[in-house]
């Protein structure tokens, strides 16, 4: 009779990981895709500010794709605080200068600051954080 192996912990939480991964790594292409398709169809306030809390909504699925046991609020911190990081550096010349030479550097780290960015971080913060923590609360199938 053959013997079946038993299915280990340690097996079962890396499968999680990386299905969280996964999953996470599928919210950052929507998110960029929903940015994208925010800037086609709004201008002006809209979609700036808009595009703000999605930046911080793509820093929140990133920060899954790296640290998938992360706990739901730990890591729309960290991506609000990467968020501000990002915005507080304008007050420097480093952002506009690589604005100037690449718009994936423009895309990233923007050129000016504006004060009013930083409460749409936090709003993109705040719905990863319930989208996170509401996608972790439904029992897996397994």
């Amino acid at each position: 009779m053959p013997l079946t192996p038993i299915p280990r912990v340690h097996d079962r939480a890396v499968r999680s990981a990386a299905r969280i991964r996964l999953v996470a790594a599928g919210a950052a292409v929507v998110t960029v895709g929903v940015g994208l398709g925010l800037r086609a169809v709004a201008a002006g306030s809209v979609a700036k500010y808009g595009g703000d809390a999605l930046y911080t909504v793509l820093l929140l699925s990133l920060v899954v794709v790296v640290a998938p046991r992360m706990t739901p609020l730990t890591a729309a911190g960290s991506a609000l605080a990467v968020s501000w990081a990002v915005e507080f550096l304008q007050l420097s010349d480093v952002p506009a200068e690589l604005s100037r030479r690449s718009a994936v550097g423009r895309l990233v780290l923007g050129s000016t600051f504006n004060p009013p960015d930083l409460f749409w971080y936090a709003v993109g913060a705040a719905a990863g954080w319930l989208v996170l923590t509401a996608v972790r609360a439904v029992p897996s199938r397994r």
